[in-house]
């Protein structure tokens, strides 16, 4: 079992969550699809889900609120990146041109949070752990493996996240128009344009869970209610899909080339 036991260097994708209508029927939905365990949380939080899959968290499912002010968000997957001190991260995205949505909070003794977006849009949160580090398992079936960052100005994202972040960008070899999202001489995550996306697509983050049979789990998605945007095909990395949830969530699957 891949389990997380280091903690997440700072600027690697290290949790993610889903902000949903109907928090019960999300949890319903992801334990049907991927076994997780999970149930809402203390009113104190939001009622916030954090799930497990073997009795390791996995992701969060929360009731979609809108801070005070603030637009209701829209039903997303949001990726998370570690940082080892929030508020200076905070600092660092505005001052590279970034935009802070929800300020630096303390979250209980868990962490400290913020959800911010990068100068194209592209909403993600940044996390300084306390007592909880973030996913405690990753890469097998039902969990998080990777997170791409989808956008239509390669040059700009990369300056921004290097100077806020301190994230490098290589390109991916093997795949053309591609990029490695590296921390330090580690790749985190990917890095495209929007070229392959419908047109219209704003730039966003896209979370990609690990399964062992992709059309397997998009047959049971569809059956389930959601919708296959893109379905199984193969590429460099191996086999996936894009799907929504029956509230439309979007995030992807993907299944390794066997070794």
């Amino acid at each position: 079992m891949p389990e997380v036991t280091d903690p997440y260097l700072p600027g690697t994708p290290c949790w993610v969550d889903l902000a949903a209508d109907d928090q019960q029927a999300a949890l319903d939905f992801y334990r049907d699809l991927f076994g997780w365990q999970g149930e809402p949380g203390p009113a104190e939080f939001g009622g916030y889900a954090v799930c497990t899959l073997k009795g390791r968290a996995v992701a969060g499912i929360g009731p979609a609120m809108a801070p005070e002010g603030m637009p209701k968000p829209p039903v997303a997957w949001t990726t998370h990146l570690a940082t080892d001190d929030a508020d200076a991260a905070q600092r660092a995205v505005t001052e590279a041109g970034g935009t802070v949505l929800v300020p630096v909070m303390d979250v209980g003794t868990t962490g400290r949070m913020q959800i911010v977006a990068d100068p194209a849009g592209a909403v993600f949160g940044i996390w300084q752990a306390v007592d909880f580090a973030g996913a405690g398992i990753v890469g097998e079936h039902g969990a998080l493996v990777w997170n791409d960052l989808h956008t239509g100005d390669i040059a700009a994202a990369t300056a921004f996240y290097g100077a806020a972040l301190g994230i490098g960008v290589t390109p991916m070899e093997g795949a053309e128009g591609y990029y490695s999202l590296n921390v330090g001489d580690r790749s985190v995550g990917g890095l495209a344009g929007l070229e392959n996306d419908p047109p219209g697509t704003p730039a966003h983050w896209l979370t990609y869970f690990a399964v062992d049979n992709p059309d397997a789990t998009v047959d049971l998605l569809v059956k389930k209610g959601g919708k296959a945007l893109l379905p199984p095909f193969d590429m460099v990395a191996g086999r996936m899909a894009v799907v929504a949830d029956p509230q439309g969530a979007v995030f992807a699957v993907i299944a390794p080339p066997p070794v």
